[in-house]
């Protein structure tokens, strides 16, 4: 088993939970990871203004970076 945090971005504010998740291997943490963005993400992209972005990282037990999902609102005029 192996140790993992999450964190979320979103415009200038960061922030990595402080407790550690615990998953059999990189597969399964993946799997986690897309439940809770599908679960957040419709919240998110409601509020989500022009020329912003919301993003999750799943990181290692040292704390880098292992997966990145990005959600990004653009004004492309």
């Amino acid at each position: 088993m192996s140790l993992y945090f999450f964190r979320i971005s979103t415009g200038r504010y960061s922030g990595a939970a402080d407790q550690p998740y615990e998953f059999e291997d990189r597969a399964a943490a993946w799997t986690e990871m897309t439940e809770v963005c599908a679960n957040l993400l419709g919240g998110i992209a409601r509020s989500l203004k022009p020329n912003a972005e919301w993003c999750m990282e799943l990181l290692d037990e040292n704390k880098k970076p292992v997966f990145r999902i990005s959600l990004v609102g653009e004004n492309v005029r």
